[in-house]
């Protein structure tokens, strides 16, 4: 546990090895695999975050004596990309890991069944430092990790401070056929945005087309990154010549700020400054054209809020300095007690009655409330309801993860069910030997944009957990991919919490299809392995609401 291999050895390739088999095809395939998990962070090692010398070995003879070379990597997370530039090969394909019928999928991708139609969702750098969490994420064993670049995450950084610094923007993504945008219209009614465009396939080949719209909010006395994802939408599979016509919309919410100290004058909360706000349709974060705008003419609180979610230690956060370069100033500090708020909104104490002969049952039928029924339980009762039984428990799926509520006698006679609940990110866990289907995982599931097809997805994913009697899967997480390093990435979604919560809301909506649920995790920002159980995640109480919580709404 912990301690797997981030990669595999590769077979030392001969010069003369290469050639023979150049000489009886004109293309090779290249495929680079790394692993990382559970209390597994990636590093920044060869083999890891960097190709082995046994890896650079073979793409420099493959791509020097084949006329195609196609690299496909078979990864969790994002890896150093330094080798297209050095090594040239013909194209290059992130498969991520795919799950039971990846090998088909790709197969069927490279050559030219189906057609990719995959966006990245994280900012892929030159280098691994280009990050600015990288000079904090796990520096030597502290049990601190200081969110310094604040809401600079990802995207947002580099399209404010270092586009010149990014060999992939956020969004990127080829396909075997081109299209174009036409009559792009943005109409607002008040803060609310809608935007409508025409897509046409102008290539050779059938194709979806990802359509991404983003938001550059006016500069204020909360300092903003530059460009901020705000919707996004698929095409249909449209055919050479064939055009659609796609909306998006987006609402106040989702390019406001959170004001955190009350700078902006209207108290702490959500905040929409005044000034010009300018949107941007198009492929990814940098290809774009806009597409209007829309001025306010004074700030706008959209909710007040208290900052109860201030850090209590001091330290440093990333703003636009006056030359425009990252500058820093001290977070807001947490001046309000957290605990005492929280003691105050607690409802009022229900008192212990004992066994009144009250039903789940009759809760649900309304002879009863859930009060009523509460208040039989004793201190026991409520703490099985919740504390549940570990791995593998014989109360329900054998090799599952853990089973709860009616796991006593006088539960079982309360007419509370055994509820079962089983990892994970991708697809069932069955630790008995019985097989499941093994899902794409997060990263690639999210990669596709497609809200429509998760729901799909997902409904047979509900279906195939009835009918092995799981009512609740541990996912899917919706952790931030702050750095390339964090060995969960591959759980997780994207740097971008809009597609986050989005592809998770749309997961959701396919599995309550059936009568099982998700449990959406880790709350939150659980951005490290290394030392996890021990590490503290020091954060700004705007970076939390605008980053990190985000796709948790």
């Amino acid at each position: 546990w912990g301690n797997e291999r981030w990669s595999q050895d590769e077979m030392p390739l001969s010069d003369e090895t290469v050639r023979s088999a150049a000489g009886r095809c004109d293309v090779a395939i290249i495929v680079i695999a790394r692993t990382a998990g559970e209390d597994r962070d990636n590093t920044k090692d060869r083999g890891s975050y960097y190709l082995t010398e046994g890896e650079e070995d073979m793409l420099r003879k493959v791509c020097a004596d084949f006329d195609k070379t196609i690299v496909l990597l078979n990864t969790g997370n994002i890896i150093d990309m330094s080798f297209v530039e050095e090594f040239d090969p013909s194209a290059v394909m992130y498969v991520w890991q795919a799950g039971v019928i990846g090998g088909v999928a790709v197969a069927d991708l490279v050559t030219g069944k189906a057609v990719p139609s995959g966006c990245l969702t994280d900012t892929i750098a030159k280098d691994l430092n280009d990050y600015p969490s990288t000079a904090d994420f796990g520096a030597g064993d502290k049990l601190r990790d200081l969110y310094r670049e604040d809401v600079f995450v990802g995207y947002r950084y580099f399209s404010t401070f270092a586009p010149e610094k990014v060999l992939y923007p956020f969004g990127f993504g080829l396909s075997y056929t081109e299209f174009a945008f036409s009559d792009i219209l943005l109409e607002n009614e008040g803060t609310d945005v809608k935007v409508t465009l025409k897509v046409k396939n102008t290539g050779k080949t059938e194709g979806k087309k990802t359509v991404m719209l983003f938001a550059k909010a006016p500069a204020g006395a909360i300092c903003k990154p530059a460009m901020l994802l705000v919707a996004f939408t698929k095409t249909k599979l449209l055919f050479p010549g064939e055009e659609c016509t796609v909306s998006l919309s987006a609402t106040a919410d989702r390019f406001a700020s959170f004001d955190d100290d009350g700078r902006a004058g209207l108290g702490t909360g959500w905040i929409l400054e005044k000034g010009e706000y300018v949107f941007f349709a198009g492929s990814n974060v940098s290809d774009n054209e806009i597409a209007g705008s829309f001025t306010l003419d004074n700030n706008i609180l959209l909710e007040s809020l208290e900052n109860a979610l201030a850090p209590v230690e001091p330290f440093e956060r990333m703003i636009i300095g006056e030359d425009g370069a990252p500058a820093y100033e001290p977070v807001p500090l947490r001046d309000k007690d957290y605990l005492k708020t929280r003691e105050e909104r607690i409802p009022e104490e229900i008192p212990q009655t004992g066994d009144r002969g009250i039903k789940l049952i009759d809760v649900k039928n309304g002879k009863n409330t859930m009060d009523e029924f509460v208040a039989q339980m004793s201190d026991e009762d409520l703490a099985l309801i919740i504390r549940g039984e570990g791995m593998s428990s014989p109360k329900v799926t054998t090799g599952t993860a853990a089973a709860y509520c009616g796991i006593s006698k006088e539960l079982k006679e309360m007419g509370i069910p055994t509820v079962c609940c089983d990892d994970g990110p991708s697809g069932m866990r069955l630790d008995s030997g019985k097989k499941a289907f093994a899902m794409p995982n997060g990263t690639c599931l999210a990669c596709s944009f497609n809200e429509e097809l998760m729901e799909e997805l997902f409904s047979y994913f509900g279906m195939e957990m009835m009918s092995n009697m799981v009512d609740v899967i541990l996912g899917p997480g919706i952790n931030i991919h702050r750095n390339p390093l964090n060995g969960r990435n591959f759980e997780y979604f994207s740097e971008d919490p809009l597609v986050t919560g989005r592809i998770a809301c749309a997961q959701l909506k396919g599995l309550h299809k059936y009568p099982v649920t998700a449990t959406i995790k880790h709350f939150c920002a659980n951005n490290r392995e290394t030392r996890r159980r021990e590490m503290d995640s020091v954060v700004s109480g705007r970076a939390l609401r605008e980053i990190y919580l985000k796709p948790f709404e």
